[in-house]
């Protein structure tokens, strides 16, 4: 996703002004993060410009959950420590259903980075016999994930619901946001 590519560069650049003078080390680990995941986003854009254009061009498949590991290593790079941990036996699920959930992950952690002031988020995936969990938390300000005015929130409860799911979102006693998504299979 293009913007969640974009979000990480603002970041990136945000932590590399902070430590340039200070820290120069962290500010090119920064700088290289920022160059890596620019260069993700514009494959992307190359992708979608050409879907758009309909010349034919062979593309990429859509992200699913076997790409996890990607996206963490650009959240992590961009500061936010994430832990992750799988319930059940992980095995291949509607090929919607993995881009979604994907997508829910990335939304999620997008929005712990761009307005929650974190410092850890946890991502939890449970495969049931008929339901496919994904939970997303974050230890940042306790309101503040996703409280930027754009359409993110909005945007999971969709992609969820499609697949006729249900999306729970909001503040966690105790403090941080949690983000928890069910997919029937």
């Amino acid at each position: 996703m293009i913007a969640h590519n974009v979000s990480v560069m603002v970041v990136q650049a945000a932590a590399a002004n902070d430590v340039f003078d200070t820290r120069p080390e962290r500010a090119r680990e920064a700088l290289q993060a920022i160059e890596a995941t620019g260069r993700t986003a514009l494959g992307e854009l190359r992708s979608l410009l050409g879907a758009v254009r309909g010349d034919g061009a062979d593309y990429a498949p859509p992200p699913g959950l076997d790409r996890l590991d990607e996206l963490l290593a650009q959240v992590r790079a961009a500061g936010l420590e994430v832990s992750v941990s799988v319930e059940g036996t992980p095995r291949a699920v509607p090929s919607g259903v993995d881009l979604s959930a994907y997508r829910v992950v990335q939304e999620a952690l997008t929005n712990t980075l761009k307005h929650a002031d974190a410092r850890h988020a946890s991502v939890s995936l449970r495969y049931g016999d008929d339901e496919l969990g994904v939970d997303v938390r974050d230890d940042g300000r306790n309101a503040a994930n996703g409280d930027g005015g754009g359409h993110g929130l909005l945007g999971m409860r969709e992609r969820v619901a499609t697949f006729g799911g249900s999306l729970d979102a909001g503040p966690l006693v105790g403090g941080g946001f949690g983000v928890a998504a069910r997919f029937p299979l």
